[in-house]
């Protein structure tokens, strides 16, 4: 699957996206090397830090289904923006930790505009694991 299928997934998961708050609806899709496609959009909720970004909904729902991190090779994410929609904090945080360093991030929005990242692009610097250790 190509960038530009894999963001037309997205696109058709934003469509599944819950925002009556903010109207702002995020589609994401995940690749992996069996060719199996996870989506996932945006859910809010009246209380805001209870909502849920859809890259992490599509990154969780692969685990979910027993994908491995080694096993997801590319992330797209779309939104109606004026250019390439850009990952909030929390799931840059995710990218980073639960996808490899070299997964491609594809960036999009519904005017055709791509930018391919990285999760180390995406968060310099990020908390890691070994962090953690004292």
């Amino acid at each position: 699957m190509n960038d530009e299928q894999l963001i037309k997934v997205a696109i058709e998961a934003r469509e599944l996206s819950y925002s009556p708050y903010s109207n702002f609806k995020v589609g994401a899709a995940v690749l992996c090397k069996d060719g199996r496609v996870f989506k996932g959009a945006n859910i809010e909720n009246a209380s805001y830090p209870l909502c849920m970004c859809g890259e992490r909904n599509a990154i969780y729902h692969a685990l979910m289904e027993n994908e491995a991190k080694e096993d997801i090779i590319a992330l797209a994410i779309v939104a109606d923006t004026p250019s390439v929609v850009s990952p909030c904090g929390a799931c840059r945080q995710v990218i980073h930790e639960l996808l490899n360093k070299n997964t491609r991030i594809v960036l999009a929005n519904l005017h055709g505009d791509i930018k391919i990242t990285n999760p180390d692009e995406l968060l310099p610097f990020a908390f890691q694991e070994g962090d953690l250790k004292r």
